[in-house]
Parts: structure tokens; sequence; C-alpha cells
């Protein structure tokens, strides 16, 4: 499997391969021709980000913990990522990733919190069936 991460705009890391860009929103004051250019990403895929509804619902709640909160999240993410079109799109990118290289990113510095590492490993887990 050719499957990475990255932090969008981040600088590329050789070998990286084509960057997708799973984030709801596009990136501030940075033209669509410059994404690329700009090491934000070479594809934007919005449908494999959290919903609004989901960051909404993560952001306006007292978690009492940060593992709770991690936990929720990532329950909810992944029931987002069950429907067709997200299941589809994930099981795409896992047969590309069988003959190209390329990495998921996101705007989170750390890939441990953010949803890009579930993300992958739903990609990784894809690719096994």
């Amino acid at each position: 499997m050719n499957l990475g991460t990255f932090q969008i705009g981040s600088p590329r890391k050789r070998g990286e391969g084509l960057r997708v860009g799973a984030v709801r929103f596009l990136p501030r004051g940075v033209k669509k021709e410059d994404y690329a250019r700009l090491d934000y990403f070479d594809v934007w895929f919005p449908l494999l980000a959290p919903s609004s509804e989901l960051l909404k619902w993560l952001k306006t709640r007292d978690w009492p913990s940060e593992q709770i909160r991690w936990s929720k999240f990532r329950e909810r993410y992944i029931a987002e990522m069950k429907k067709t079109d997200a299941r589809q799109s994930i099981k795409l990118l896992a047969e590309l990733a069988r003959a190209t290289r390329l990495s998921i990113g996101c705007y989170c510095e750390n890939e441990s919190a953010c949803h890009r590492s579930i993300l992958r490993e739903l990609i990784e887990a894809a690719a096994d069936r």
C-alpha cells in the first residue's frame, strides 16, 4: 500500500505522491491554481472530511476528557464514512494506492488527533478486502 499522510501547507517530502486534501474548507486567500504549488494539495476531496454538523457537534460540547472526545468523534466520523459515496471514495483511494503513491492531508498539526489518521485506517482496511 502506497499511502501516507501530511499536514496541509507543510513542505512536500520526496516520494509523497499525489496529495489529497481531505478537508471541508478550502484555504483562505489562496488561488485555486496555487494549491499544489504552495504545498496545500493536488486534489481537494471534501467528501472525506468530517461533515460540518460533526465538526459543530464536536466543538459545542464540554468533554470530560480528550480521550472521550476523540472516541466519540471517531465513532461518528466512521459512521459518516460508511455512507455510500464516502465508502466508494475510500475504496477508490485504496485501489489507487495499490498502483501509485498518495497521501491524505488535513490542516491539523497532530495526526494522532486528526481524522486523517482514521481515514488512513479506513483506506488500508478497504485495500485488504
